[in-house]
């Protein structure tokens, strides 16, 4: 900024010191001498990227450009002896090129950059180049949590440490962030905390993701495994130990009050750097899952700087200042009790500018001052550079006494000018500024643009710019329109920076402004002008209104403006646009809203702005409901009459008519239709249509038309029938006015060329005797159109023409009164033919197994006959290599773009024999093929096994049958067989390999455990490796002994008897109902049963008459003792029979523990799943078969 040097005297260093000052915020102009200023750099501390070149920005200004060099480390850094460092043309800036080899880490270190011209020397900043790392996790094995229900736990993350430091996250497998809570969330070091544990967080998949944002990387941790167990789970492990016995209760961890997992103990302390970011963590464990709280112990949060993060769990303070240290509490609290923990803030500061100093513009003998003051804590020290080097060792200068945090100049000279450093540190960082001295002599120069126009509002004040430049600093005056008297006091005044202001202004301040700027090297002067005008006003505004539902509502809004500003009146509806709705409309002054409804209530406001000011007046609607009226009956309007032609011309005439009644609902339109008596009689076409308003309509007519017309009314409810139609009116011939459109012009076949159009229509034609000329003509040779005249057609077909050549071609329009506009020419091909010639040099390159890529030279354009669509290419599966035996699998076929000549064929079967051949397509078709060329897939890896299924099952082998793979995909080498037992818990057990040559197709595995579950994992390879698997699952037998131990209860005396008295109790009622049989009678059960209420028969079911089932205290266990098939007999020593004679005479079953299932029990779940397919049901009869 400039400042008048008014009435200064030789005693005003005070007054000249504080001019200088100002006026070092004005940059000088370029063309003026000046040392280096340095205007862009890089950060302080520089992260690189390690993949990209190292750029070091230095840029600066000066007059003579400046000149650059760098130090590294301290040392002079010689960038001409390093083929990779460049420095940039007239550019301090270095690019150090890493991308052909470079070692990043190489170049890591303090940088310095100078800039200097004979004037002065400018330094940066200490730029420390550092390489930005994204190192691996640390391996480690990772053992899984198994903790209760209830629990705390805190899984740890420790990310590798990078730079810049990671972001952390945790995700599952799928990549889904976890869910967090104020029970489960993350802390700010990245480990995930838990509060208390639930059944629903087991999982084994919980990662740790770091994030390395400088290289776009992503770490990722091993999976963690947690595995919370309910009392339930844990119970019934340890019965199996305990003997049923309950080890624990059947509560998860018990409630419990609150203690932090994060901090630890009751007091912890934090440092941090003013104007940074302040985060406190408190995470606490307990059930119910604890809520947290923040209090500053010494005064209030800062509420507009104060955020919490993480579920309560996070305070963050932003910009902090030294007013945010002091003692910050957390609470943890829950319903048993709560816990605190106090925590103390230190703010601290890195250096901090009071006065940064600024750069001097002297005169010659001048006197100025350079400020350099800071602050911090601790307090920082001020340390004094000129050109770079530490000011007591440069050069003695009579002209400057230097201080603190000053440096005094007087009576300076040319050669005082020079670059200075002023750098203010403390130990947690420092500042570094550049500040010049440059003593100029320059006459006075105006920088605002002249002749600019400056347009303020009536009674507000004006501010008209003068900036100037000149050294010493110029006195700025002004001066209005043609008077000479300087423009000083009231109403004027004239700021530091050479700006005027009126603080009121009035119409009489509109004019031409002269501002002169002087010191006594010269003066200059600029001339800018004023516009007062007046103010906007809204002098009729919008009002209360409260109007009936479905009435009419009018808003007024009239405005008074400068009529030389343009005028905008905007309409709001509750601070928004108004809905897009037809019933609200914006006149002039007004807004009116018809057919008003209840969601039409609210405030409306009216915008009246200008470039300059606006003003603004708001209103309030209130809707009520309606008083009732009778109702009101709508219906079509009834048709117009009267229909009077009138104003007859060649090609227009007037049409009036009489509206009909609206019939309660206003007209909205008008159709006018119009029938052509000559051309299409007796059918009605829509010619235009006019506004309800309206009963004239002016007609444009065609020539040559016998014309009636009739009118049609619209309202709401629908259209009125036709009126009467009109007299009839006949336009006279004229030739046409157009020709046809949808001209085109191709061929059908290889020596044709056929020219098609869309046909005018009659009221087209214009006149009689309607022809089409239609010319055409090879295109490119020099030979006249030939033309021919056709009628009623819309094709002609121009035979004998060479293969696809260009024609160029045109159809117009003729009638008896002449023909029609000048046509468009249009081009044309003739037909296209197939191609003549077969693509050459086919080449087939076999990538893998699936996928080949073919080659091929495109073909001659001259040879395709047309327009080439692109290359098909045609193969097909000969043989498998497997098989000698050729098989055609039927031919296959891929287009390519025809500017492609080379093709890859997916989806090829492996190990195969392949033939193929290419051809070029045109529109015709496809060209001759190429010769066949052959090829061969190589081995893949096989299809899974045809079949894989488990027979013969004994105590201790299972036998395995299969079927070679159907897709073999290569010679198979062998097949491999994994397989692992079951327990009773459905849990694996050992995994075992066994490798089985490729010729077997069944194999016994022996020495398995009996009565034991073996899952099976089968699958098929080639040298190419495996193939997809198949599995299957077995079940060995059990052994004797333990079946005789399952079926002890069949030796129990009470067991006997009970059989001997049911079986007795069966024999004699079988023995009544075979006399009553013999008898001629029938023996109903449910009478028999009335009759003798015998507790002895209860076992007989009510419902249907028959013998109940038998059964024990619980249905599902086999009678102990007995081992009679499903056919009532009994064999002799089978007691090495095989499961499979029991049941069903089907595989037998066995339940979870291994016992076998299939005999009695297993027959009626059968019946259950599959009806009555067996004629015996699981009767008592039949248990007793193995007694009698």
């Amino acid at each position: 900024m400039q400042l008048k040097r008014r009435g200064l005297t030789s005693g005003g260093s005070p007054l000249i010191l504080f001019m200088c000052q100002l006026i070092a915020a004005l940059d000088v102009p370029l063309d003026l001498q000046q040392p280096p200023t340095i205007t862009h750099q890089s950060p302080k501390d520089y992260i690189i990227d390690p993949r990209e070149n190292i750029v070091i920005q230095c840029e600066a200004k000066g007059k003579p450009t400046p000149r650059f060099s760098w130090t590294r480390n301290g040392t002079h850094f010689d960038t001409d002896k390093d083929s990779r460092v460049m420095m940039k043309p007239n550019s301090g800036t270095l690019v150090i090129d890493i991308s052909t080899g470079g070692k990043p880490d190489a170049y890591e270190g303090i940088y310095q950059c100078s800039a200097r011209n004979e004037h002065g020397t400018a330094v940066s900043n200490n730029i420390v180049i550092r390489q930005s790392r994204s190192p691996l996790w640390s391996k480690e094995k990772l053992q899984p949590y198994i903790v209760q229900e209830g629990s705390s736990l805190v899984l740890p993350c420790r990310p590798p440490v990078g730079l810049p430091p990671p972001i952390i996250f945790w995700m599952d497998n799928y990549f889904q962030r976890l869910p967090q809570s104020n029970r489960v969330s993350q802390g700010l070091n990245g480990d995930l905390y838990f509060s208390n544990l639930k059944v629903e967080d087991t999982r084994s998949d919980y990662i740790c993701y770091a994030r390395f944002n400088h290289t776009q990387t992503i770490q990722q941790k091993q999976p963690i495994s947690v595995k919370v167990l309910s009392m339930d789970a844990i119970n019934e492990t340890f019965a199996a130990f305990l003997n049923d016995t309950e080890f624990f209760g059947d509560s998860p961890v018990g409630e419990r009050r609150p203690t932090f997992l994060v901090p630890t103990g009751q007091n912890s302390s934090k440092l941090v750097l003013r104007g940074e970011i302040l985060k406190l963590e408190c995470i606490a464990e307990g059930l119910p899952t604890p809520e947290i709280h923040w209090m500053k112990e010494s005064g209030e949060l800062p509420i507009k700087k104060t955020f919490y993060e993480n579920f309560q769990k996070t305070l963050k303070i932003v910009a902090v200042t030294e007013a945010d240290g002091g003692s910050y509490r957390c609470t943890a609290k829950n319903h048993l009790g709560l816990i605190h923990h106090t925590i103390k803030v230190t703010v601290k500061s890195a250096p901090h500018w009071i006065n940064e100093p600024k750069n001097l513009i002297l005169a010659p003998q001048e006197t100025g001052i350079l400020l350099c003051r800071a602050n911090g804590n601790p307090k920082p020290s001020i340390t004094w550079l000129m050109n770079g080097i530490p000011i007591e060792n440069s050069p003695d200068d009579p002209s400057r006494n230097i201080g603190d945090d000053a440096i005094v100049f007087s009576d300076v000279q040319k050669d005082s000018s020079a670059v200075y450093q002023c750098n203010a540190s403390n130990e947690y960082g420092y500042l570094l500024s550049n500040a010049f001295v440059n003593v100029l002599a320059v006459p006075p120069r105006i920088l605002t643009a002249s002749n600019h126009l400056y347009q303020v509002i009536i009674s507000r004040p004006a501010l008209l710019d003068c900036l100037t430049f000149g050294s010493p600093v110029p006195k700025v005056q002004w001066f209005k329109d043609n008077h000479a008297s300087v423009l000083d006091g009231e109403p004027y005044i004239v700021h530091g920076n050479g700006s005027l202001e009126i603080h009121v202004a009035q119409k009489a301040d509109s004019g031409k402004y002269t501002c002169v700027g002087i010191n006594e090297l010269g003066k200059a002067e600029n001339v800018v002008h004023l516009e007062v005008k007046e103010s906007v006003r809204i002098i009729a505004q919008p009002e209360y209104r409260v109007v009936q539902k479905a009435g009419t509502v009018v808003f007024e809004c009239r405005v008074k403006h400068d009529p030389s500003l343009e005028l905008t009146i905007t309409w709001l509806k509750d601070e928004n646009s108004l809905p897009e709705d037809e019933r609200f409309v914006v006149g002039k002054d007004s807004l009116t809203i018809t057919d008003v409804t209840e969601v039409d209530e609210g405030t409306y406001t009216c915008i009246a702005n200008t470039s300059l000011d606006k003003d603004i007046a708001r209103a309030e609607l209130t809707v009520v409901a309606a008083t009732p009226t009778p109702p009101i009956i709508y219906d079509y309007p009834d048709p117009p009459s009267d229909l009077e032609l009138t104003d007859e011309h060649e090609r227009s005439i007037q049409l009036t008519w009489t509206p009909g009644d609206d019939n309660n609902s206003p007209i909205e339109k008008f159709i006018i239709e119009y029938e052509d008596g000559l051309h299409d009689p007796d059918v009605w076409h829509n010619l235009t249509e006019v506004p309800g308003q309206k009963t004239t309509a002016h007609l444009k007519l065609s020539p040559f038309v016998w014309y009636s017309f009739r009118v049609i009314s619209v309202n709401k409810v629908g259209r009125s029938q036709p009126s009467s139609p009109s007299r009839q009116y006949q336009t006279p011939g004229a030739a046409p006015d157009e020709n046809p459109i949808i001209v085109k012009g191709a061929g059908s076949e290889p020596d044709n060329f056929v020219i098609t159009w869309e046909p005018l229509t009659g009221i087209q034609s214009n006149g009689p005797g309607l022809q089409y000329k239609v010319s055409w003509r090879q295109k490119d040779v020099n030979e006249e159109f030939t033309t021919i005249k056709v009628a009623n057609v819309s094709k002609y077909i121009v035979s004998a023409t060479p293969t696809f050549v260009p024609y160029e071609f045109y159809v117009q329009t003729i009638n008896d009164f002449g023909p029609g506009p000048e046509p468009l020419i249009h081009v044309g091909h003739s037909g296209e033919d197939l191609p003549m010639v077969a693509p050459t040099n086919v080449r087939v390159h076999v990538e893998n197994s699936t996928l080949a890529e073919v080659h091929w030279d495109a073909v001659p354009a001259k040879s395709v006959r047309g327009i080439l669509k692109g290359y098909k290419i045609y193969y097909w599966k000969e043989r498998s290599l497997n098989k000698r035996k050729r098989r055609n699998t039927g031919k296959s076929s891929l287009m390519f773009d025809k500017n492609k000549t080379h093709g890859k064929l997916p989806g090829l079967e492996p190990f195969s024999h392949y033939v193929l051949n290419v051809r070029a397509v045109n529109g015709k078709g496809d060209g001759p093929p190429s010769p066949d060329q052959h090829f061969e897939t190589p081995e893949g890896v096989p299809g899974a096994p045809a079949f894989l299924k488990v027979t013969d099952p004994t105590l201790d082998s299972l036998t395995l049958e299969w079927s070679p793979p159907v897709h073999r995909n290569g010679i198979l080498t062998g097949y491999t067989l994994r397989y692992q037992a079951i327990n009773n818990t459905h849990k694996l057990g050992p995994l075992l390999e066994l490798v089985i040559p490729a010729n077997e197709t069944s194999w016994t595995l022996k020495n398995l455990n009996y009565s034991t579950r073996y899952k099976f994992y089968f699958h098929a390879q080639t040298s190419k490796g495996p193939g997809s698997s198949l599995t299957e699952e077995g079940v060995t037998i059990m052994d004797e002994a333990m079946a005789s131990r399952q079926v002890d209860i069949a030796t129990q005396g009470w067991f006997i008897g009970l059989m001997c008295a049911i079986a007795l109790l069966i024999l004699v009622l079988l023995i009544i109902c075979f006399i009553k049989r013999n008898k001629g009678g029938k023996y109903p059960v449910k009478e028999k049963e009335d009759a003798h209420a015998d507790p002895e028969i209860q076992p007989m079911k009510e419902d249907d008459g028959t013998f109940g089932e038998y059964s024990d205290t619980e249905d599902h266990k086999p009678l102990k003792g007995s081992r009679t098939p499903s056919n009532g007999t009994v064999k002799k020593e089978d007691s090495d029979d095989s499961l499979v004679d029991y049941g069903e005479g089907g595989e037998g079953q066995f339940n979870e523990d291994g016992s076998f299932i299939g005999q009695y029990s297993g027959k009626k779940e059968k019946e259950t799943a599959e009806g009555n397919e067996s004629s015996e049901a699981p009767s008592p009869v039949n248990a007793m078969n193995s007694f009698v």
